[in-house]
């Protein structure tokens, strides 16, 4: 379940940021930014194969502010600097590929500190986190108690940050 207020909170300022990346209009990448946040509020149900929701932001910020462009553009009788908008466009992507190495670095170093927790803590780790399991699920999957299964996803998760703290990932 997404917590919209801490969501919003963690990301608005780079939202704004990347926006102003575009165009230096702050009200536009204010109500671009408002846009994404309502869509992403009234279609959350339709989005349950969103992985990384911080990568869908920026992404559906930049669409949006693609779309004003355009809507605005089509509403005046002013003629495009197609070679503005190709600037734009490709600063975007280069971002966008940037972004996904680093993303694409993080995912392989995070399965390779999974792989080093023990069988039980991967299966775990992968019941909560990948199958979205509730812990009466995984209590009856791994058939241990209750309080066993905290305890075990409290060690998994403190050796994981261990690992990650150790080599900065993040």
């Amino acid at each position: 379940m997404i917590n919209f207020t801490d969501l919003y909170d963690k990301t608005i300022d780079d939202l704004f940021v990347f926006g102003s990346k575009f165009t230096s209009d702050r009200e536009m990448i204010k109500d671009c930014i408002q846009d994404v946040f309502v869509k992403l509020f009234t279609k959350k149900d339709e989005l349950t194969s969103v992985t990384n929701i911080e990568s869908y932001l920026y992404v559906s910020l930049r669409n949006r502010i693609n779309d004003e462009f355009r809507h605005n553009a089509h509403n005046s009788d002013n003629e495009i600097n197609e070679n503005h908008i190709k600037t734009i466009s490709d600063d975007s992507e280069a971002y966008d590929l940037e972004r996904m190495e680093e993303e694409r670095k993080k995912t392989s170093r995070l399965k390779e500190f999974v792989s080093s927790l023990s069988p039980r803590q991967q299966q775990i780790i992968r019941l909560y986190y990948i199958e979205q399991r509730k812990y009466d699920e995984i209590c009856r999957i791994m058939g241990i108690n209750y309080q066993s299964v905290r305890n075990l996803m409290h060690r998994s998760l403190l050796k994981l940050r261990y690992m990650a703290a150790r080599t900065s990932m993040y």
